[in-house]
């Protein structure tokens, strides 16, 4: 799998949600702000929601903005065995059921699901637990993460 051409989707696919985010981001200030949504008593909030909507759509979209910032300065390195994981490394998982699974470990916002050829490639942050616990870690080891009381094993099968 191609490093790059991972970043370069990422960065395509954050470029449309921005695309999305700023046209919702309109169309909730044009609600806000006509004339027709001016509320007439204490109960008609149409324009308030509205410029609320827009508020976090606002920030949904800087946050996109950081995000794709982060992910065109981002350098994706080849895998150093004496490191182990790290930001970058392409790693391959595989549960207690056999299950495998294939990430790319990449700065925040990111998180989304990529294809690789006719290879399914998650893409997660060195901030979420999963790439937390992978951190540092060799082929042949476990990684244990818990989400509440639910506990998950992996080996770490390959990295790149």
């Amino acid at each position: 799998m191609d490093k790059f051409l991972l970043q370069q989707q990422v960065l395509d696919r954050l470029a449309e949600d921005l695309l999305q985010v700023e046209q919702a981001l309109r169309e909730a200030h044009e609600t806000a702000t006509h004339e027709e949504n001016i509320a007439e008593n204490k109960y008609d909030t149409l324009g308030l929601e509205a410029a609320y909507l827009a508020t976090g759509q606002a920030r949904r979209a800087e946050a996109i903005r950081q995000a794709m910032a982060h992910w065109r300065q981002f350098r994706p390195r080849p895998y150093d065995a004496s490191q182990g994981i790290q930001l970058g490394a392409l790693v391959c998982l595989v549960d207690a059921g056999g299950q495998q699974q294939h990430l790319f470990l990449g700065p925040d916002g990111g998180s989304m699901r990529l294809l690789s050829g006719t290879q399914l490639v998650q893409v997660i942050s060195s901030e979420a637990p999963l790439g937390r616990a992978m951190l540092g870690k060799y082929e042949g080891d476990e990684v244990l993460i818990g989400v509440g009381s639910i506990r998950q094993q992996f080996e770490v099968l390959q990295v790149d």
